[in-house]
């Protein structure tokens, strides 16, 4: 008996929408209220979403239903609706919705950015008005029972809620399948009797309510009829599909004694997909050790996505301490001359915007889709298209621009910066960085023997991804690397005064270009802080970023206070808008450990 479906998680993305201030903007807050459906085309097929939005005053209040997750309630943040322009972000999952509103207010088209971009369009189902007139069903909520066939015994949940025209909206999970998220049809509740289909696993089922409305007993069928029992729970949605609790804080455990411990936290993940390449570097005190997994080793090359940040970050610090720009200096001198006017009144974009994701640019620009593929989405936007969007973009920066995470701004950034140093992006950062730092591994374009050592990417269905590549957006994540390299890269920012000392040239600038580009900045999301690209949480004092590229996942961390960084690196995107990346596990797993604190579960 097979109860499967090729989705198999549901996830409640909660969020509050802040939007501009005038009326204009209340009512468009107020038309967007109500009920929106969408469907994310991944890898691992068709992931049917639902976005409920609800306006107060000017504010908008949001979540966001994935019928193929298995956790709710993740948290968004920096939802904007500007003008048209519709865009929140999900720090938790490391991604973002960017979108347009349509002229009639009834459409959303825009892209789901999660290390990489798929497209997504949202349709208004229902208007607020029509969903204030929606009665709950009787059957409303959450209800649990076990099918037996033989020896063999399985949990499922059907959660149901009422919808607008008197339907009544279902799905099904089958727990020890790990099947989350079933769509069910044709629900029909007449008098007692109960009646659904769930086409994707050609099943039917038929049942009986209780007088106290408590209670479900019927025929569950998929060619063999079954009994099935259901009772009425009383916790919230997804309670019975929750996360396992981290493991209980045990000792400290030390660096030394750390790789038996990762070994059997990962052999669950390793053994079930063998192509998995996953490298792991530590540095506490000056110590260093790499543990490799699966089909990596410790000098395989990855691609790091939007880690490249950081080096962008970093060439401007540089390009500070060498009197060659400032932090305040304006984007628009930078830019080829006459491509943007001065506005003609407000604030302008600097490169310190830029730097610290507040300058207001969009994640993507609107005319990236018509320059993009799905193999390989940056490599055909160039210069020219970068400085023609900002010419009609314009430079003006918004009078509350609050962090907002911005692909393009961060390639913009590179590309001025090597415009002002008269040399390629890549070029730029092995003068700046990579050569003083002799990271021989850590480059935009790979040598033959290097290109050797590049373990294949997979996406989030272990398929093989194409390989990314950049023109103008290089500065946002064009950089290819090694666990030993930034390990390398993460102890200088730990130690800047012991990188050896140069009569001129970038490497003389370097220890005061660290110490700048880890200075915070400005607010970043939530309760974190922002320096250049580093993201910084001052209750932990762990500076770190993350990146994903098509088939790569990648995390740095350095921490001062207790001289400690980590980098982990995974051949595969496993992009999920309803769970953090394994990357991201992997490192919170060893901060975890290392400081005796409850350990998040890994091979879940």
């Amino acid at each position: 008996m097979k109860l499967h479906c090729s989705i198999c998680c549901v996830a409640t993305l909660i969020t509050t929408f802040l939007v501009g201030s005038g009326w204009a903007q209340l009512q468009a807050a107020q038309n967007l209220a109500g009920d929106w459906q969408g469907s994310l085309n991944t890898s691992a097929g068709s992931l049917p979403l639902v976005l409920h939005l609800t306006a107060v005053d000017n504010k908008l209040t949001a979540t966001l239903d994935s019928p193929a997750q298995g956790a709710y309630g993740l948290a968004g943040s920096n939802a904007q609706l500007n003008g048209s322009h519709f865009s929140f972000e999900v720090p938790s999952v490391h991604g973002s919705y960017s979108g347009t509103v349509s002229a009639d207010g009834k459409t959303i088209s825009g892209m789901w950015t999660q290390g990489q971009s798929i497209g997504l369009v949202f349709k208004q189902e229902s208007s607020a008005g029509t969903l204030a007139q929606v009665k709950p069903s009787p059957i409303d909520g959450d209800w649990a029972g076990t099918l037996h066939a033989g020896e063999v015994s399985l949990r499922v949940v059907f959660h149901f809620h009422a919808a607008p025209g008197g339907k009544i909206n279902c799905s099904l999970d089958s727990l020890d399948q790990g099947a989350l998220g079933i769509a069910c049809d044709n629900v029909k509740l007449t008098g007692q009797k109960l009646t659904l289909d769930a086409p994707p696993v050609h099943g039917t089922y038929t049942a009986t309510l209780s007088a106290d409305g408590n209670k479900m007993s019927g025929t569950w069928n998929q060619g063999v009829p079954l009994p099935l029992e259901l009772t009425r729970q009383a916790k919230a949605p997804g309670a019975s599909v929750a996360p396992p609790a981290p493991a209980p804080a045990g000792p400290p455990v030390a660096l030394a004694n750390l790789k038996p411990v990762l070994d059997k936290e990962l052999a669950p993940v390793i053994a079930a997909w063998p192509q998995a390449g996953l490298v792991v570097g530590l540095a506490v005190g000056g110590e260093r050790k790499t543990f490799a997994y699966g089909t990596a080793k410790t000098d395989t090359i990855f691609e790091i996505g939007s880690v490249t940040k950081t080096f962008t970050g970093l060439a401007l610090a540089q390009m500070v301490e060498q009197h060659r720009v400032s932090l305040d200096e304006l984007l628009r001198e930078l830019l080829p001359a006459g491509t943007v006017a001065k506005p003609a009144s407000g604030a302008e974009i600097t490169l310190l915007d830029l730097a610290t994701q507040h300058s207001g640019l969009p994640r993507l620009p609107e005319d990236f889709a018509q320059h993009a593929t799905q193999a390989d989405p940056y490599a055909r936007y160039t210069a020219k298209n970068a400085y023609d969007y900002m010419a009609q973009h314009g430079v003006a920066r918004p009078e509350k621009a609050d962090f907002l995470y911005s692909n393009f701004g961060f390639g913009l950034l590179g590309q001025v910066l090597a415009d002002k140093a008269g040399e390629s992006y890549a070029a730029l950062i092995q003068q700046q960085v990579t050569g003083p730092l002799a990271m021989n591994d850590t480059a935009v374009e790979l040598s033959a023997a290097q290109q050797a050592r590049l373990i294949q990417g997979y996406n989030g269905g272990h398929e093989k991804a194409h390989p990314w590549s950049f023109q103008s957006m290089a500065g946002a994540g064009a950089l290819h690397s090694t666990v030993g390299d930034l390990l390398t890269y993460a102890e200088a920012y730990l130690h800047p005064g012991k990188i050896p000392a140069a009569r001129g040239g970038p490497a003389s600038t370097l220890p005061a270009a660290l110490r700048l580009a880890q200075q915070p900045q400005a607010d970043g999301p939530g309760e974190t802080k922002i320096a250049l690209a580093w993201l910084y949480r001052p209750e932990t004092g762990v500076y770190w970023h993350d990146g994903g590229t098509a088939g790569y996942a990648s995390v740095v961390s350095f921490e001062p206070k207790l001289d400690r960084a980590i980098v982990v690196l995974y051949n595969c995107l496993d992009m999920n808008p309803g769970k953090p990346q394994l990357s991201d596990l992997v490192a919170s797993n060893i901060r975890a450990l290392m400081d005796g604190k409850p350990v998040p579960a890994i091979g879940q």
